[in-house]
């Protein structure tokens, strides 16, 4: 067990636990593994201690050679295919697909106790069963909610009704098997609504008096948008030192561009707000069952621009029907296929530019903030 200076660290990596003063490295990896139901990983998962300005410190690191064999290049795409992990029928095998990719993180995910580890790691199991279920009819204009829950307003926007749970709301207005109808959502707002389930759902447990002020304030006004990117999410890499393409975490939510400027300007189809779910997959909300791949999520983003058109208003729309069967036949031919993929899985541009060197990765990754007492930094409006 080494002891050296985070800040001194030229790579920090993994998990990085604060609040370790006056306990062993050794006893922070056993008890940390042990809380994580990952304790057969002992022997990969290394340990190093110190000091900086903010305090004491322990890092836990997936070796480099397990990484290297399980995700070459930091690809965790195939990370669970790998290792035949069931991640969709065993809950087990989705833990520890999450802690796996966390530790094996290119960038540091820090953690102000074991404690918030772990709620962040269920935050995302959360998130990721949740997603799974989720099925909406997609509208940019029109947005629905269930009567029995939900009532809306132009100022305060969807709100909860009088004694009614925000986890049965949220679940209701976005699992059809529960409530038996599919409601209009946008992308973004779907995954707002999914990471907000998977918070509430933690709350409930590790933070019942956070939960209460969540349920009051969203019976008073919702927090959409930028707000709720800034209250409830943290972000990990920037256009200056982006996350490799291919790393994702269950849970993670992240953006795909379109690169395509005319048919960007066709509205949602600026890109597509998604949440990984593990084993390669994301999140197709108008049809969970065909949850899309890279591959597939890049080529259908590709192929809007075949689809632009005016409709009667003059307004750009994006016929979704005529660009199927361009789909079908880019997955069935190997050479367009990766001209495409090369092409998409460059990073993207900053929002407003558009080139013919611009992609559709996105750089960073969102994800929950910390929600244990004493250390949440999810911090709820007061107005």
């Amino acid at each position: 067990m080494m002891q050296t200076d985070l800040q001194q660290v030229p790579a920090c990596r993994g998990i990085v636990l604060r609040g370790t003063e006056g306990i062993s490295t050794a006893h922070i990896h056993q008890t940390a593994l042990e809380r994580l139901e990952a304790s057969e990983l002992a022997t990969l998962v290394h340990a190093e201690s110190g000091c900086d300005s903010q305090g004491s410190w322990v890092r836990l690191w997936l070796d480099a050679a397990a990484v290297q064999a399980w995700a070459p290049g930091f690809n965790t795409l195939q990370l669970a295919q790998t290792l035949q992990l069931d991640t969709v029928n065993q809950a087990a095998d989705l833990l520890r697909e999450i802690v796996l990719t966390l530790l094996m993180g290119p960038v540091a995910f820090e953690y102000p106790s074991i404690d918030e580890l772990v709620s962040a790691v269920h935050i995302r199991r959360n998130i990721v069963q949740a997603a799974r279920k989720t099925t909406l009819a997609f509208d940019t204009a029109a947005a629905e909610r269930p009567e029995k829950y939900w009532t809306y307003d132009k100022a305060t926007g969807f709100t909860i009704l009088p004694g009614v749970s925000l986890i049965d709301a949220l679940t209701q207005a976005t699992q059809p098997e529960i409530s038996g109808t599919m409601y209009a959502f946008s992308c973004y707002r779907a995954t707002e609504y999914v990471t907000l389930l998977g918070i509430a759902q933690e709350l409930a447990q590790s933070n019942p008096s956070l939960l209460a002020q969540l349920q009051e304030l969203w019976s008073r006004r919702a927090i959409m948008s930028g707000e709720f990117h800034e209250v409830f999410l943290r972000e990990q890499g920037s256009m200056e030192a982006p996350l490799p393409p291919f790393y994702y975490v269950p849970g993670d939510r992240t953006w795909f561009r379109n690169p395509d400027e005319a048919s960007a300007n066709a509205s949602g189809f600026e890109g597509s707000w998604v949440m990984y779910k593990g084993g390669g997959l994301f999140t197709n909300f108008w049809k969970h069952q065909q949850p899309y791949t890279l591959v597939s999520k890049c080529v259908e983003i590709y192929h809007w621009r075949h689809g632009l058109y005016q409709d009667a208003q003059g307004e750009h729309r994006i016929d979704e029907v005529r660009i199927e069967p361009m789909i079908e036949a880019t997955l069935s031919n190997p050479a367009e296929l990766a001209r495409i993929m090369a092409l998409m899985t460059r990073y993207r541009e900053p929002r407003g530019v558009y080139t013919e060197a611009g992609g559709g990765i996105d750089t960073t990754r969102e994800f929950a903030r910390w929600v244990r007492p004493g250390t949440a930094d999810l911090q709820l409006p007061t107005e």
